[in-house]
């Protein structure tokens, strides 16, 4: 922990930080611009990259999920009493952050909670979510507006309530497929930036949380054999990311005499982009040209449990808590404006950073 906690009245809002997705066709490519920036990658170039979005008609579903999640917490928060008013703000999209900011200061809000919408540790899914804080901060101080104080909520992967409704959705899913193989699936990333997500002798932090609440959903759920894969990889062919990838994987099980897949979306909250294009459509049309059946898991974000947890990482983090968790790899603290949660962990400036 890089502070001192606070009492707990002394938190006057929740900032729910997200991603961002485009609600519309004309909003994709400047979305992905902002996604892409620095990279120098053209406008033609994007209008390819994009075409998921526009078999949606240019909205993804993350948005209105982020929504969906934020009137879950505040009825959560008004069934225990907390008069904790929830705002909204993105990385990539409207609501940015920053316009988070105006509405937090037009409220008179100086002391904000963070959760971020990432179970886990490493650049992308948490470390830049701090750098996002540090830039709110500074937004603050460019606009004159009275200093807000930022203290993101610890990460989550294996919480029980998020455990046990991942596993709820596993059990359903061999209901449907009584002679299914199990395959959990997350986010790829560089295998160089995961080698260095971590504290000094704590390294490859991402990988191993979502390799730990895999194994642990798959305990719950009763299940004894499954596999760990990757989806959602991009950029230069070249370069090493975290493999297998999920599609690929299924071939080979099919080649191996393989029907039927449940598949568990471990690394995604909700069901977005990488879940509704990668896994519902690539893998599904992938799927049933090798004659597999896939029966993909539900998501733990839109659940009543879901919203409890992050209320109870609320109450955790005021009251000074041990962090609630079935996991033997690392959970990470919180942090206060954007400081990093332990010295050396994420530190990949050496390197170029991720997309």
């Amino acid at each position: 922990m890089t502070d001192a906690h606070t009492h707990a009245g002394d938190y006057d809002a929740l900032l729910v930080l997200s991603f961002g997705g485009p609600e519309g066709n004309e909003e994709v490519v400047p979305f992905l611009e902002n996604v892409t920036r620095g990279r120098g990658i053209p406008r033609e170039r994007l209008k390819v990259v994009g075409k998921h979005y526009f078999h949606f008609d240019g909205v993804s579903p993350l948005n209105g999920l982020n929504r969906e999640l934020i009137a879950h917490i505040e009825a959560e928060l008004a069934a225990r009493g907390l008069d904790l008013p929830v705002f909204f703000g993105n990385r990539n999209w409207h609501p940015f952050g920053t316009e988070a900011v105006d509405e937090l200061t037009a409220a008179g809000k100086t002391n904000v909670l963070v959760f971020a919408t990432s179970a886990w540790g490493g650049y992308s899914a948490c470390l830049q979510y701090d750098e996002d804080i540090v830039k709110l901060r500074d937004y603050v101080a460019e606009k004159g507006y009275p200093e807000i104080r930022f203290t993101k909520l610890r990460q989550f992967f294996d919480h029980p309530k998020f455990i046990a409704e991942m596993a709820a959705g596993v059990r359903e899913g061999f209901a449907k497929l009584s002679d299914a193989r199990l395959v959990f699936t997350a986010h790829s990333i560089p295998t160089a930036h995961d080698a260095v997500g971590g504290a000094e002798g704590d390294k490859n932090l991402y990988s191993r949380q979502v390799a730990e609440a895999a194994r642990l959903i798959a305990d719950v759920a009763g299940v004894e054999d499954y596999d760990l894969v990757w989806n959602s990889r991009s950029g230069n062919p070249a370069t090493p990311w975290l493999a297998p990838d999920v599609v690929d994987h299924m071939e080979a099980l099919a080649e191996q005499g393989a029907k039927q897949l449940v598949v568990c979306p471990v690394g995604f909250i909700s069901d977005h982009m990488e879940v509704v294009w990668d896994l519902d459509t690539e893998l599904v049309a992938a799927a049933k040209e090798k004659g597999v059946e896939i029966y993909r898991t539900r998501t733990a974000g839109p659940s009543d449990a879901f919203s409890s947890m992050v209320v109870d990482l609320i109450e955790e983090l005021c009251a000074d808590r041990q962090p609630e968790g079935l996991g033997t790899v690392t959970v990470q603290g919180c942090t206060v404006n954007g400081a990093p949660c332990a010295e050396g962990c994420c530190d990949i400036w050496s390197l170029h950073k991720p997309h």
